[in-house]
């Protein structure tokens, strides 16, 4: 996914920002990883959310993804765990995130269409408040490692953005809108939409991470992601929606490029709970392909859908149309 060149400018860079890696060691040892598990996770973010691919073919984002600290990168991620965290919390809680975790540098955002699930199966009910557990905690794990250069929680639209994804994806008409929050079916669907997509962006440091620390602390993050992932999927196989979730697959599809990887929960009319390719690997999206779909928008962007302000940080351009 990465270029070597990248991959060693990420390195370099690192080892060059002597204040951001200070910071990020000493917040995330007393997170309890211990030093050598902190530069290790460090490392493996910026090489799974910085720009996921050998080079964006955007000369321009290149630039600006080279030239970014390992805070702008940790700052991308932080951006994304917002939006997921406030999802899972107002489904299990009927509240987003407390106060004391969405301030920060940059414009702080308000939450727009959250509300309590009114779940009918403790079971399923169970599944999302582990989930949120996780999120909230992905949250404050990477404001102590940023400290005070933490950015703050963006504006974020649960309202509008899953009426216009579901939309674009044909499961409803323009004259109708989608409430994330009404079921647990339509909260699934919204999980689904985004827990493929932050799987997709982690994967991307696999290939290139070869010392022993650093796989570690990066694959324990892509775990938890894909665990969520095919927890959701199975979910969604199991009440019999998987020719839903393909819609939204082609959704996302339609808006990241000319790849066509995305894959639903059904395949061949049988179940696709895990979307690997023929040798069983998963596959992954730069940082602007996430972005395409967090913008709802298959153009270069620096705002829309799910965050009409964009994202605080240096990282925050979507692909252009191929």
């Amino acid at each position: 996914m990465f270029g070597k060149r990248y991959t060693r400018q990420l390195i370099e860079r690192s080892a060059e920002n002597a204040t951001d890696r200070r910071r990020f060691l000493k917040a995330a040892g007393a997170a309890g990883l211990g030093v050598a598990g902190a530069g290790a996770l460090g490392t493996a973010l910026s090489l799974g959310l910085g720009s996921a691919g050998a080079t964006s073919q955007y000369p321009e984002q290149n630039a600006k993804d080279a030239a970014a600290s390992d805070a702008a990168v940790l700052n991308f991620a932080l951006n994304l765990e917002y939006l997921e965290a406030n999802l899972y919390s107002f489904a299990v809680n009927g509240y987003g995130l407390n106060d004391k975790y969405v301030n920060g540098v940059g414009n702080l955002g308000k939450v727009a269409g959250g509300h309590q699930v009114k779940f009918k199966s403790e079971h399923t009910k169970q599944i999302v408040e582990e989930i949120a557990g996780d999120e909230i905690a992905h949250v404050t794990f990477l404001r102590k490692a940023l400290d005070k250069a933490a950015v703050a929680q963006p504006e974020i639209d649960f309202q509008n953005s899953f009426t216009a994804a579901m939309q674009a994806a044909g499961l409803i008409n323009q004259y109708q809108t989608f409430d994330p929050f009404a079921s647990e079916n339509n909260f699934l669907l919204a999980a689904y939409l985004f827990e493929d997509v932050g799987v997709s962006a982690y994967k991307g440091a696999a290939p290139l991470v070869n010392n022993k620390t650093f796989l570690d602390a990066a694959a324990g993050i892509l775990a938890v992601e894909a665990y969520h992932a095919g927890i959701v999927r199975s979910q969604l196989f199991e009440r019999g929606l998987g020719d839903v979730t393909n819609k939204i697959s082609d959704a996302r599809d339609s808006l990241d490029g000319k790849a066509d990887d995305d894959e639903g929960v059904l395949k061949d009319g049988k179940a696709n709970l895990v979307p690997a390719d023929a040798n069983g690997i998963a596959f992954g999206r730069a940082a602007d392909r996430v972005l395409n779909i967090a913008y709802l928008n298959p153009d270069k962007a620096s705002s829309g859908g799910f965050f009409p302000r964009g994202l605080n940080g240096d990282i925050a351009a979507s692909g252009a149309k191929e």
